[in-house]
């Protein structure tokens, strides 16, 4: 592929990142495409500067100067573009910081154990060469323990620890992986926060559940609920405190976290154990699908019902069970007792509409007693928290400050 034909592939990825192609069907190519163009954003930027460095430095023919003016032409066009995507994930720090602001008060900042440094609120780059190298030394992983055996490999889950032991009872983190409730595993995602977290003496904790269309909905929400309940009983023997346990997952994990927070000790998802105590204490759920039933009329919802989670994960129509579509709805379970959230969404995701993030964090505000923070991001697309980036980055320390403003708080209620 010659230089030109290289720096039209990279222009189609890069104005898709800006403005990702819309519709349904071009959903799943445009969020791929997207997703790994605006997180990987800087190694892209590097590669177009070194493919037109090489370039420059190579022989051409005449009709190979005349196509290279083009090339180079377009070579410059990208470069600007990828560094608009650049400084839009970099300014996801502001945007983040808004959030807490408006959703929490400007004295928040008073309310932690420590105000957060310039550097702690600076890009990490060195961190940032190798996204995919997801380890940290100050933090011990028991892996593969089960909370359901019945269920295999799908009834197991692994405690991230601080390697340095911990003082007392730490609050604990649920991590819930998405995957369309299909796919997925509990060691793919929310590596970056859990390692964060767990670095600063939090338990983290991260769960495999069944998945469709094997074991159809709601397996799911009810294996997510077991797991609330294993560590009420067994978390305090790794350190943690069971009384205080915040959620968090993305996309189907998103819907799922949501869903386990407004449907506290709902017996119908809790076969066999309904007198377990589901409640969490906060929750933060990343692009979730908050309308299972399509009941907004958002043409985005209804089209992932009856082409997606009818056939694939309830395994039912919607005509045939409507009620299991609203039951399954976090949109449509908010009652006054639901407890506090940070919702997070992208502005440019194209698999969950970002309505309809909007459309429940106006639910939650408008019945629920709790305190709501809402961050959307400009230029984000689906699942930007999965490797570390610059938005990654600026999105996990926004939720260690969340989170710890949150954990101060409660322990001040609580004794």
């Amino acid at each position: 592929m010659g230089f030109l034909r290289r720096q039209v592939v990279t222009a189609a990825l890069t104005a898709n990142a800006i403005r990702p192609v819309p519709g349904f069907r071009a959903g799943i190519p445009a969020f791929f495409a997207g997703w790994l163009t605006s997180e990987l954003v800087p190694h892209l930027m590097a590669l177009t500067a070194a493919d037109t460095t090489a370039h420059l430095l190579g022989p051409g023919s005449r009709r190979g100067r005349r196509r290279s003016k083009r090339g180079l032409a377009l070579a410059v066009a990208n470069l600007a573009g990828q560094a608009y995507l650049a400084d839009q994930a970099r300014r996801v720090q502001k945007d983040a910081e808004d959030a807490l602001v408006e959703g929490l008060g400007y004295d928040y900042i008073e309310q932690l154990d420590a105000k957060p440094t310039p550097a702690e609120l600076a890009t990490p780059w060195r961190s940032l060469a190798n996204p995919f190298r997801m380890r940290n030394r100050e933090v011990v992983v028991e892996k593969d323990i089960p909370y359901a055996p019945e269920h295999g490999k799908r009834g197991l889950l692994d405690i991230y620890r601080p390697a340095g032991g911990i003082d007392g009872r730490a609050p604990v983190l649920l991590q819930v992986h998405g995957g369309g409730w299909t796919i997925g595993n509990k060691d793919q995602q929310g590596i970056p926060l859990m390692h964060h977290l767990a670095a600063k003496g939090w338990v983290c904790v991260a769960i495999n559940y069944r998945l469709a269309p094997r074991d159809p909905f709601p397996a799911q929400i009810i294996d997510v609920k077991r797991a609330i309940a294993w560590i009420r009983e067994h978390i305090a023997e790794h350190g943690g405190d069971p009384d205080y346990i915040a959620i968090t997952g993305g996309s189907a994990g998103g819907h799922l976290v949501a869903l386990a927070a407004v449907t506290a000790n709902d017996p119908a998802y809790q076969p066999g154990f309904e007198d377990a105590d589901t409640s969490v204490a906060v929750a933060v759920p990343h692009y979730g699908v908050y309308d299972f039933a399509g009941s907004t009329g958002l043409r985005s919802a209804e089209q992932m019902r009856d082409r997606f989670l009818a056939p694939r994960v309830v395994r039912q129509r919607w005509s045939e069970a409507p009620e299991v579509f609203e039951a399954g709805t976090p949109l449509l379970r908010v009652g006054k007792d639901a407890p506090d959230f940070f919702v997070l969404h992208g502005a440019h995701d194209s698999l969950v509409s970002v309505e309809q993030a909007r459309l429940f964090v106006a639910r939650l505000r408008e019945v629920s007693g709790a305190t709501v923070v809402y961050a959307e991001l400009p230029g984000a697309q689906h699942a930007f928290d999965v490797f570390p980036s610059i938005r990654s980055a600026h999105v996990v320390r926004a939720i260690d400050r969340y989170l710890h403003w949150h954990w101060n708080g409660w322990r001040r209620e609580h004794g």
